[in-house]
């Protein structure tokens, strides 16, 4: 779990046209990527991986890249590997790239407003759910003898 200096460099002279305010934070023997304070990319072994989500996923698994797995027996991190042929495309690199930024965009917009996959989001949605079908089961309820005793 190592990243050496020379491909952090690289990756980072393809990245900086495209992504402004890009910085680094060492973790763990990996790198994180920042766009400001939006954590959209990891580096671990010299291979780049991008934030994904429901949406862009396929099209990673398409290519037969790899999740990002920091531990061999622990799930993805919703990251997988950038394909390298998209490092030396420009414009392909700025599609990938603006697609991680807006997935980890809607992932903290989700964790801001609490409607993220939290237990607590979940039971809140639940809760909410479950009112409305009772309030429309009782208004259905309502209507019922309405109905009925224009049909006598």
């Amino acid at each position: 779990m190592a990243v050496s200096d020379g491909y952090l460099t690289w990756i980072l002279d393809q990245l900086r046209p495209i992504v402004p305010g890009i910085r680094v934070r060492r973790m763990f023997g990996a790198v994180g990527l920042y766009a400001t304070d939006l954590f959209f990319a990891v580096v671990d072994d010299d291979v780049l991986y991008l934030k994904v989500d429901d949406a862009t996923r396929p099209e990673y698994e398409a290519r037969g890249m790899p999740p990002f797995r920091p531990f061999e027996l622990h799930a993805s991190m919703n990251y997988s590997q950038l394909p390298e042929e998209i490092l030396e495309d420009r414009d392909a690199l700025q599609l990938w790239t603006r697609r991680s930024l807006d997935v980890a965009r809607a992932a903290k917009r989700s964790r801001s407003t609490g409607k993220g996959t939290t237990k607590r989001a979940a039971k809140k949605r639940a809760t909410k759910k479950a009112a409305a079908k009772k309030a429309a089961a009782k208004k259905a309820a309502a209507k019922e003898p309405a109905a009925k005793k224009r049909t006598r």
